[in-house]
C-alpha cells in the first residue's frame, strides 16, 4: 500500500482508540434543544419563527441571509420558548432558538424515497443542497452551495472526499465510512455531477485500514474515483495537504484549491448531500464522538444539533475524575470550552474531555531558537519570527513572513519545548495585518 502524505507536521499520538471501535448510536432527542444562527461561515440566519410558535421536525425556523449562509431547521417537534444569547461550541456567546420538545416526532413532511435524485439537473442539485442547510462539515462550516458554485474561469475537474480525520481522539468519520459507505460515495457522484469533475478521490488515514479495505473493494470496477491511502502525519486532513497528497498539486500562496482545479469535501458532507438529493432530509442531525481518557464510556452518537454537551456526557456514563480541559472539536484545533452547556452545532466533530494530569502548563519560556516549529510547519513559515514581529507590533514584517498563509493547525506550538503561543500570536498576526490591507484600499 503505497501511502502518500507533504512535507513538515508532526506525530502526536491519535488516541482513536477509545471510541474508533464503538458503532453509531442514535442519541435520544433531549428535552429542550438550542439551535445557534450562526454554525457556519458566513452571515448569521435570520429567525423565522417567534416564542410561542410550534414547530415540526425538519421545519425551517431560520433563513439565510444572503448567499453566503444556510437556514437552520427543527430536529424535533414541540414549542419556540425563547431566542436569545446562548453558549456556543466556540466558547462565544451567540444567538440561539430554543425549542421544547414535545417528543411527537412529527416531521413537517413526510420523508420520500427519490430514487430519480440523481437525473436533477446540476443547479436544482445545489438548490436542494442550500434548502437543506448544509455547510462543511469537518471544518468551519463553509456552505457547501457555495463551494459547489465556482467561477466559470475556475472549472474543476477534481473533487477529494476528505476521510482522513487527522486531528486526535475524533472517529466520527472513520465510523461514518465503515457504516454508511454506499452513501459517501453518492454523495461523491453528485459532487462530481455538480462541478462537471471527471475524477474523485477519497483521502483516508493508514490507521484507518478497514474502511481503505471497504472503499477499495466497493470502487474496484470504477475507473475515475480512487482510495487515496494517506500516511499517519497531522495535519494530512488540511485541504492544501490532502490536495499535494492526491494530486501533486500545489495550491498557491493566498489561492484556494480551485485555483488548481479541485473541490474538496469531507465525508460527512457527502453524506449529508446524499440523504438532502434522496430523502429531502435537511442537516438536523450529525454524528459527533465523546471521547477521552477520563470518559467513562466513549461513543460515536447520532446526535440532533442544538443538543446540550452535557446530556452527551451524561449518555456516556460521566468523567471517572475531575474535568481539567474540555475542547469542542479536537485537541489541536479545536475550541476550550467554559462550561458544559454549549450545544452540538453542524460542524461538531466531537467533544474531548482531558483529566488534570492531561492539561500541559503552557507558561512561556525564552525562544531557544531550536527550529522545531520551521521543520514542524506545513505551509514552510518561520512561525516564531513571524510570533516575535507580532509581539513587537512589526505587522508589516510579519506580512512578508507569509503571515496570511498559516492555517493554523498548531503543529508548531505542539512541538515548541518554550510552551509559546504560537498559533495565538500568529492569530492575532493576521488581525493585524488584514486591518492594514483594509487602510491601504
Amino acid at each position: 500500500m503505497c501511502a502518500k502524505t507533504f512535507k513538515g507536521g508532526i506525530h502526536p499520538h491519535d488516541h482513536k482508540h477509545f471510541s474508533n471501535h464503538k458503532a453509531i448510536e442514535k442519541f435520544p432527542a433531549p428535552e429542550k434543544l438550542y439551535i445557534p444562527l450562526i454554525q457556519h461561515i458566513g452571515r448569521p440566519a435570520l429567525p423565522i419563527v417567534k416564542v410561542g410558535d410550534k414547530v415540526k421536525k425538519g421545519q425551517k425556523i431560520a433563513e439565510a441571509d444572503g448567499f453566503v449562509s444556510i437556514p437552520m431547521h427543527s430536529p424535533v417537534s414541540g414549542k419556540v420558548t425563547k431566542i436569545g444569547p446562548y453558549p456556543h461550541p466556540t466558547g462565544t456567546i451567540q444567538h440561539a432558538i430554543e425549542i421544547e420538545n414535545d417528543a411527537r416526532n412529527e416531521w413537517i413532511s413526510k420523508l420520500i424515497d427519490d430514487e430519480q435524485y440523481f437525473a436533477l439537473s446540476a443547479e436544482k442539485m445545489k438548490g436542494r443542497i442550500q434548502e437543506a442547510g448544509i455547510c462543511g462539515m469537518g471544518g468551519a462550516g463553509f456552505p457547501t452551495h457555495v463551494k459547489l458554485s465556482p467561477p466559470e474561469n475556475r472549472p474543476i475537474d477534481t473533487v477529494i472526499l476528505n476521510g482522513v480525520e487527522c486531528e486526535p481522539y475524533l472517529t466520527s468519520d472513520h465510523r461514518l465510512m465503515l457504516e454508511y459507505p454506499e452513501d459517501i460515495i453518492a454523495g461523491l457522484r453528485i459532487i462530481m455531477k455538480i462541478l462537471g469533475a471527471k475524477r474523485g478521490y477519497i483521502g483516508i488515514e493508514l490507521n484507518k485500514k478497514n474502511a481503505i479495505t471497504i472503499f477499495k473493494q466497493m470502487l474496484r470496477d470504477q475507473k475515475n474515483i480512487n482510495v487515496v491511502p494517506c500516511m499517519l502525519r497531522y495535519p494530512q486532513g488540511a485541504e492544501k495537504q490532502l490536495i499535494y497528497a492526491a494530486t501533486k498539486r500545489k495550491v498557491p500562496a493566498g489561492g484556494l484549491p480551485m485555483d488548481v482545479g479541485v473541490v474538496v469535501q469531507n465525508v460527512g458532507t457527502a453524506f449529508a448531500i446524499y440523504e438532502a438529493l434522496r430523502y429531502h432530509k435537511p442537516l438536523i442531525e450529525r454524528i459527533t464522538t465523546i471521547s477521552g481518557a477520563i470518559v467513562n464510556e466513549p461513543k460515536n452518537l447520532k446526535v440532533p444539533i442544538g443538543t446540550p454537551l452535557s446530556q452527551l456526557l451524561e449518555y456516556c456514563g460521566g468523567t471517572s475524575e475531575e474535568i481539567g480541559k474540555i475542547i469542542s472539536g479536537g485537541p489541536m484545533m479545536g475550541f476550550a470550552l467554559p462550561d458544559m452547556e454549549a450545544p452540538a452545532t453542524k460542524t461538531t466533530s466531537g467533544f474531548v474531555f482531558l483529566g488534570n494530569k492531561e492539561v500541559i502548563d503552557t507558561t512561556e519560556a525564552p525562544c531557544l531558537h531550536c527550529g522545531r516549529c520551521v521543520d514542524a510547519c506545513p505551509m514552510n513559515l518561520v512561525p516564531s519570527f513571524i510570533a516575535d514581529n507580532v509581539k513587537n507590533g512589526q505587522y508589516e514584517e510579519a506580512m512578508k513572513l507569509s503571515v496570511l498563509d498559516c492555517m493554523e493547525c498548531g503543529s508548531c506550538g505542539y512541538v515548541c519545548p518554550s510552551h509559546i503561543q504560537l498559533v495565538q500570536w500568529i492569530k492575532i498576526g493576521k488581525l493585524e495585518v488584514n486591518k492594514l490591507k483594509r487602510q491601504d484600499k
